[in-house]
């Protein structure tokens, strides 16, 4: 079997019209397209990265700096939109496309063809984005959450071309996610039931069903924004009869559910390394499979716990309030299956176990800031302070790009036959970690004093923890470059591996390293 996949392998990469640049066109190999995924998402992780950097060093001391305000919206804006629909989930698409057929013994993804379209469409989205910061006028300046009327009655020319980058972002998204549950429910090995899928494959499967159904409100959203602007309608314009919170109800049905969707392949992630490197099997299986599907239900009624300062009903308040501190529940379930899978387990410290711990412990501190916003009365003091800024990158930068790291690291052997760093891996971790923490953690505490979020200038007492949180943020920054020479010096060599050099069990190591061009095709010679 292995002398046969491995002719595959080598015989395929010269097959056909498949030459050179026209491979990586036209492939609907679902490596290829996997890799192309996590190279643009770092591109994108880049990019959205360079926009943190501008908004720190213009943070790094009280008064304007090196940038106009107007300016500095700008960024803020493209830096949440590129980080979100261009770094975090097209990552976690791409390592579907790499993992998940190999993970349940499928050949490739169900739609290779859509898999292709749904790539390539992303560049062009993300192209198209970024070029709105060169239009007259500037690009988005209103913020990611885009909220209207400031973004229909006050926005700048480029808003059209914005809406139809998301439009785009959103249809790759949802072919994505179309292809990665046809290809679950359809292709999985004889005997692979449901419940003995690996779990990255079931927080995939929910996670695509979270978003067929958000993407399209996201899309609903813009088009109603995009009329408001063109077409004479008031749907958000209160002098037309229509309603600005209306705008924030759809945006956040869509927006809490995809918070979900950028943590959730996370979980699947973390579950899969943790086991490896405690040398014992995940505790709960099933509670967790449950506690993903409950964390997604929960995720479609708890939308308006980011409007408690709009004036909502008392009944509205509470309900959301304790709807959201019952995802507390399913989320604490986890974090206590993956404290009790390493407990009294033999533990090694590789970079992904390194990754994935930090995972958890921080992750949890970004759960606990998030139930003490979910507490509506607190809410009217931590709203639109830099304490929501601290926690949502507590979820989102442990949560999803640790994760990310950890699975790249996880899984870099698998993919090139060689072993990356370690000692360059570890070096990027703790990097990463106190940067982390040095940027995030301060922000709690500035946010707790009152400082505003969006804002190029700040009184003088936030001073010192701006400081520091800068110095922390271009630290972490920096750090990023190391993983990139990490990558491709595992790329282009280094010590060889086995085909299973974590020594795990799971269908994705039962094929050779690295993984044939085509999984389990007979080469053109035999057929």
């Amino acid at each position: 079997m292995t002398a046969v996949t491995d002719t595959s392998h080598h015989e395929d990469h010269h097959h056909g019209p498949a030459k050179g640049l026209m491979r990586w066109v036209l492939t609907t190999n679902h490596k290829d397209i996997g890799s192309m995924y996590l190279w643009f998402s770092f591109a994108m992780f880049l990019t959205g990265g360079a926009m943190a950097m501008v908004i720190r060093a213009e943070l790094f001391q009280p008064g304007l700096q090196i940038i106009e305000p107007a300016f500095f919206n700008q960024m803020t804006t493209m830096h949440g939109l590129i980080m979100v629909f261009g770094a975090v989930m097209p990552a976690f698409v791409g390592l579907a496309n790499w993992m998940i057929p190999m993970m349940i013994g499928a050949p490739d993804m169900a739609l290779p063809r859509m898999n292709n379209w749904s790539f390539w469409i992303l560049p062009f989205a993300a192209l198209m984005l970024i070029s709105t910061l060169f239009m007259e006028g500037g690009g988005p300046n209103f913020g990611w959450t885009f909220y209207a009327p400031l973004s229909t009655d006050f926005s700048p020319p480029s808003t059209t071309f914005f809406i139809f980058a998301i439009h785009m972002l959103g249809i790759s998204s949802i072919m994505g996610a179309i292809n990665i549950i046809a290809t679950i429910l359809n292709l999985r090995a004889p005997g692979m039931t449901m419940m003995k899928m690996p779990l990255f494959v079931w927080t995939w499967l929910i996670t695509a069903y979270l978003l067929i159904a958000v993407m399209p409100v996201l899309a609903g959203a813009v088009t109603m924004m995009l009329m408001d602007i063109h077409f004479g309608t008031s749907f958000f314009n209160a002098g037309g009869g229509g309603d600005p919170v209306l705008f924030q109800h759809i945006f956040w049905f869509f927006g809490h559910p995809e918070v979900y969707i950028m943590i959730l392949p996370s979980f699947g992630i973390v579950s899969a390394i943790l086991p490896t490197f405690a040398r014992k099997p995940l505790f709960g299986y099933t509670s967790m499979v449950y506690a993903v599907a409950s964390i997604a239900f929960l995720s479609f009624i708890v939308w308006a716990h980011h409007m408690f300062t709009v004036g909502i009903p008392l009944v509205g308040e509470l309900f959301f309030m304790y709807a959201t501190m019952l995802i507390a529940v399913p989320t604490g379930v986890k974090v206590f299956n993956w404290v009790s899978t390493m407990f009294r387990g033999s533990m090694t410290f590789e970079t992904p176990m390194l990754f994935s711990i930090a995972f958890v412990v921080l992750f949890t501190i970004g759960g606990f800031s998030g139930l003490m916003l979910s507490i509506a009365p607190a809410d009217f003091q931590y709203h639109d302070t830099y304490f929501v800024v601290a926690h949502f990158h507590y979820v989102l930068v442990p949560g999803a790009i640790f994760a990310i790291f950890a699975a790249a690291y996880y899984w870099l052997p698998k993919w090139t036959g060689h072993m990356y760093d370690e000692t360059l891996g570890k070096t990027h971790f703790w990097l990463s970690f106190i940067g982390m923490n040095l940027t995030f953690f301060p922000m709690h505490f500035i946010g707790l004093a009152g400082m505003p979020r969006r804002i190029p200038d700040y009184a003088l007492q936030f001073a010192d923890f701006n400081m520091i949180a800068s110095i922390g943020g271009f630290m972490f920054g920096a750090t990023q470059f190391l993983f990139l020479f990490i990558v491709i010096k595992c790329i282009r060599g280094g010590e060889k591996v086995g085909d299973n050099p974590w020594e795990t069990d799971g269908l994705e190591w039962s094929v050779p390293s690295p993984a044939p061009y085509h999984t389990f095709t007979t080469p053109p010679d035999v057929k």
